[in-house]
């Protein structure tokens, strides 16, 4: 367990604090919106003066979770399980679908969601104890699913670097999708996986504009960094692809062609993408950044998006979710479609195997030591 980690607040005595702040190059949110599950919210004194009040320092805490491996039986998801050493996100995209998972924990998807992070420590000894189980049925796990398993904070407790690990040492196949060149920190782990037909990564790119990505997706690694992490990735024998991911109506769709050009040149094998979706408490933290970053944009944005989804910011029908409807959409998959012929990249990456899983020698016995 990486040390200095304090026990997660209650979320019955945590208070839910409505804070605006001015636009930071470093965070996503500006302001906590009110948790759906909590009655109590603190607001500012009129006369708060924000240019006096600092930024939120990042706190991390102990999460104790007894398992690692989570499931879903999503339609529309390409994954059934998936490995979350993290919960919440320092990247601080705005529009993280995420987000409102960290009210289930007590906090708010706004500044709390980038800046109160649950950390598993043991992640990587409840992913050996679990795939030690004779209950495990191998299968493609993603890293990850709520969270970005290469957030800043993995240079420092490196427990995405350990549960590969363990999945090369298990030979379990996996699905990285992640915004970040410390990717490219773990090639030998996923190149010895891709060995056996068991590792692919995709990076989500959704711009080329290195402005408009810091002021998105203010801690993620640059577009060019990302790039440059596909580059290593492919070089290295590694199956890579690219997530243009959200597609923003209005705002970066036009930047479709050239991400999937570059993403081309630089050793993508594959593109996917994924129109914007703005769930529950999502949609006011993303309208706030709108404001603050492109007002002069924000109506047609949202005019865009609302066209999508049936009228409202958010359609939450499986497939439906994930597609959109009208002109709009069908016009941006159609944008998307020809960019991916044209750049000569294929529509999905390769099927992973679980032929060579293994369960290795003296596995079955660590299953039965307590875990801490």
């Amino acid at each position: 367990m990486p040390a200095g980690l304090p026990k997660p607040p209650s979320p019955r005595t945590l208070p839910v604090v409505t804070v605006r702040q001015p636009s930071p190059p470093h965070r996503g949110a500006a302001s906590n919106p009110p948790n759906r599950f909590e009655h109590l919210t603190l607001e500012r004194d009129a006369d708060w003066d924000p240019e006096q009040d600092p930024l939120p320092r990042t706190q991390f805490f102990r999460d104790l979770s007894s398992s690692i491996i989570t499931f879903n039986d999503s339609p529309d998801i390409p994954f059934k399980a998936s490995i979350n050493c993290y919960r919440g996100c320092e990247h601080g995209c705005s529009y993280c679908y995420a987000r409102p998972y960290h009210e289930y924990l007590g906090f708010s998807s706004g500044l709390d969601f980038e800046s109160k992070i649950m950390v598993k420590g043991n992640a990587p000894e409840l992913l050996r104890r679990e795939l030690s189980s004779p209950k495990w049925k191998p299968q493609g796990l993603a890293m990850s699913g709520v969270t970005d398993c290469y957030q800043p904070i993995e240079r420092r407790f490196q427990l995405t670097r350990r549960c590969l690990e363990v999945l090369a040492e298990f030979r379990n196949p996996v699905c990285v999708i992640t915004k970040n060149h410390l990717v490219t920190r773990d090639l030998d782990l996923l190149r010895e996986l891709a060995r056996h037909n068991a590792a692919e990564v995709h990076l989500s790119i959704n711009s080329l504009d290195a402005d408009l990505a810091r002021r998105l997706e203010p801690r993620a690694a640059s577009p060019r960094g990302r790039l440059a992490a596909v580059e290593a990735l492919a070089r290295a024998g590694v199956p890579v692809g690219v997530l243009v991911a959200p597609i923003i109506p209005g705002l970066n769709d036009h930047h479709i062609s050239a991400v999937l050009e570059e993403a081309a040149k630089a050793g993508a094998g594959w593109a996917g993408m994924e129109i914007l979706r703005l769930p529950l408490t999502v949609a006011p933290v993303f309208q706030d950044w709108l404001e603050r970053n492109e007002p002069g944009k924000k109506a047609k944005v949202l005019d865009r998006i609302r066209s999508i989804r049936g009228g409202k910011l958010n359609d939450p029908r499986f497939v439906e979710r994930m597609r959109g409807q009208g002109v709009f959409a069908e016009q941006i998959r159609q944008m998307f479609h020809v960019a991916r012929r044209k750049a000569g990249l294929a529509e999905d990456g390769p099927e992973l195997s679980t032929a060579a899983f293994r369960r290795p020698p003296g596995s079955q016995m660590e299953l039965e030591l307590p875990s801490n």
